[in-house]
């Protein structure tokens, strides 16, 4: 029987070093993402949670504390363990769409699977996939070619073309205006919804946080209540 918990979180504090100065970005944060949900950290700016994005999706390493993810104990694994990780398991979406502008929209989220080691052969489920994100009949476009939110629905199906068991979004609607936001936002809900897709994202917008499962806030390197 799987784990009912993805993500595993205890006491994790993260340090940096800046100058001669110690900045305390997380400050014993503990955290439970159960399998399948969709999860929204909201916080300021400077309230720790992109670093704990950068934690969990195995970017940067703890300080302290104990991090796991996907039944995986980050601490006890190098750092090529944790870049295979990444390619297996953890997916990222930025607010920056991070496309290449001289491949077309289908190129951008086959080197996904190239990266990954994985075949070329088609994927059925993938159909599923660019039929929710509505974006089958753009795919021989650039991205020069397309609209924001269109850039970033290819930058999701590249993120989950892998099928990852956790799709990590970090202000995600950050580059959109509002109408394009709404659509990307259902798209990510019907994601975790028909495909019992794994969503952590983090936003500064309350109403973006509206469409997880549960919200958590953070301030000041905690998270708050």
């Amino acid at each position: 029987m799987s784990e009912p918990f993805i993500i595993q979180i205890e006491k994790l504090r993260k340090i940096y070093r800046v100058g001669k100065v110690d900045v305390e970005a997380l400050r014993g944060v503990d955290l439970e993402v159960k399998r399948g949900e969709f999860l929204a950290i909201v916080g300021p700016s400077g309230s720790g949670k992109s670093t704990l994005f950068h934690v969990v999706g195995g970017l940067t390493p703890a300080t302290s504390g104990a991090v796991r993810v996907d039944n995986h104990d980050l601490a006890r694994m190098s750092d090529p363990e944790r870049t295979r990780l990444r390619k297996s398991a953890v997916a990222f979406v930025f607010q920056k769409y991070n496309l290449l502008p001289t491949l077309t929209a289908a190129d951008n989220i086959a080197i996904a699977r190239d990266i990954a080691g994985r075949d070329a052969k088609p994927d059925p489920g993938f159909e599923k996939v660019l039929a929710l994100l509505g974006i089958a009949g753009r795919l021989h476009h650039k991205p020069s070619e397309l609209s924001g939110g269109e850039q970033q629905r290819v930058a999701i199906a590249r993120a989950v073309v892998n099928h990852p068991a956790i799709l990590l979004a970090d202000e995600p609607t950050g580059n959109l205006d509002t109408a394009n936001s709404e659509i990307v936002l259902s798209l990510l809900r019907n994601l975790n919804e028909t495909l019992g897709q794994t969503i952590l994202m983090i936003t500064h917008n309350p109403e973006a946080a509206a469409y997880g499962h549960r919200i958590v806030r953070m301030r000041d390197g905690r998270i708050e209540g």
